[in-house]
């Protein structure tokens, strides 16, 4: 779903997780996976991770991908996936959630922009371990 969404299928099918992996992931309280069907054919997903601060006895949650099939577009899809993702992290005591957006990319700037409470303006570096 990542992959073709985000036309860098080689970069998100290079090294899936294995079983084990995968239902650990699915486990962990701390980790959301949400997916949005049409019928069996998955057409939108949300991966998001609860992140404990250190500063203040509180979470925040990370929205790190969001994606919907091309043709599934601009229907609500991504909007009902944030808002559940939402409701799960209210259940997990979050405070705030937050997501990244390429600069440039107006139409996830846009919704983000509808949903959000404040727009901060951020640089990503990816950084080797």
């Amino acid at each position: 779903m990542y992959g073709e969404a985000f036309a860098e299928v080689d970069e998100y099918a290079a090294d899936p997780p294995t079983e084990a992996r995968a239902n650990e992931l699915l486990g962990n309280d701390d980790a959301i996976l949400l997916v949005a069907f049409d019928g069996k054919r998955p057409v939108g997903a949300l991966t998001a991770y609860v992140l404990p601060k250190f500063e203040q006895n509180r979470s925040e949650l990370f929205i790190y991908d969001l994606a919907v099939a091309e043709n599934f577009r601009r229907q609500g899809i991504a909007t009902q996936l944030i808002r559940a993702a939402g409701r799960l992290a209210r259940e997990r005591g979050v405070w705030i959630m937050f997501i990244q957006a390429e600069a440039g990319d107006e139409p996830p700037l846009a919704l983000y922009r509808k949903l959000s409470v404040s727009e901060e303006v951020a640089h990503h570096f990816d950084i080797e371990p």
